[in-house]
């Protein structure tokens, strides 16, 4: 465990500010949308908002899930959901600089289809505004459940990514109960096969206490499944309740993650950084992404 108290100086960020920032900011509240970049607590918000790439966070802040790194509130919604959710969020297409949107969610095994058909009727309604928007299904593991997969593969979504988090042997211990390694990987390799021209895209924590061996493990898997976009990032403790920092990794060290995702593992994209995030700079990285490939 380190001192979190003395977080290394690549750890510092800018607060978010600008004409991007501010036009982004004024929509979402309009609408009382959540953004995770805000829920979660995420330092590159102002960097992914001026970049014109915004994450947001679907079926309210309540999760059904409750893991040991995620700042996001834990309890039962009961069936609560806003049908008119997806119209709201479709209404984002009309902000002219916005390139790329992430959409997530709170995990909500109180529904009967997961939350699967939210996301649907979300990416739908987004592309019958704006078809040139670029949209990301940053998705719960839907309990496994192939159908919940397939319903939001078929929905238009650009990229279909599902966070795998933190190496095997940490998973039980980070991660809520009901969430497994193997499942995770499941949830990716079926959106792969149910539609092969998805993009599919996977995030891992670094700073847990995991190996190198346990890293690349992670990193082969993934690449076994089809994952074709990989991001790595500095795990940073939400507050003192939540699990704690065991390593800061420098950014020397993420670079070095970086080419060999690339180079060893056959990831045509790879985002690696202490600053990092499962969105970070999410249409940059897609673009790049499919130019390599």
């Amino acid at each position: 465990m380190v001192n979190e108290t003395r977080k290394p100086d690549w750890l510092k960020v800018r607060l978010p500010s600008g004409e991007v920032v501010s036009e982004l900011r004024k929509e979402l509240r309009s609408k009382g949308l959540y953004t995770v970049c805000e829920e979660a607590h995420c330092p590159n918000q102002g960097e992914c908002w001026e970049a014109g790439t915004a994450t947001v966070m679907l079926m309210g802040d309540v999760c059904t899930r409750g893991c040991r790194f995620c700042a996001v509130k834990t309890g039962n919604p009961r069936g609560w959901l806003d049908a008119q959710e997806p119209q709201k969020v479709a209404e984002m297409a009309d902000v002219p600089r916005l390139r790329y949107l992430v959409l997530t969610s709170v995990d909500r095994d109180d529904l009967t289809d997961l939350g699967a058909g939210h996301y649907a009727a979300t990416i739908a309604a987004l592309k019958d505004r704006r078809s040139d928007l670029l949209v990301e299904a940053l998705v719960p593991d839907f309990q496994g459940r192939a159908d919940c997969i397939s319903m939001v593969c078929d929905s238009g979504v650009d990229v279909f990514s599902h966070n795998i988090e933190t190496v095997n042997r940490l998973h039980r211990r980070v991660r809520d109960v009901r969430a497994t390694y193997e499942q995770s990987l499941f949830v990716l390799k079926e959106a792969k096969r149910y539609r092969p021209d998805v993009v599919t895209k996977s995030s891992l924590m670094l700073g847990l206490g995991e190996t190198d061996d346990e890293i690349r493990l992670t990193m082969r898997h993934l690449r076994e499944v089809g994952v074709e976009i990989l991001t790595l990032g500095q795990y940073l403790a939400p507050s003192k309740k939540h699990l704690p920092v065991e390593q800061f990794y420098t950014p020397a060290a993420f670079e070095k993650w970086r080419i060999e995702a690339e180079q060893e593992f056959g990831f045509a994209f790879c985002a690696s950084g202490p600053l990092v995030r499962s969105s970070y700079k999410a249409a940059e990285h897609f673009l790049s992404s499919r130019l390599a490939v």
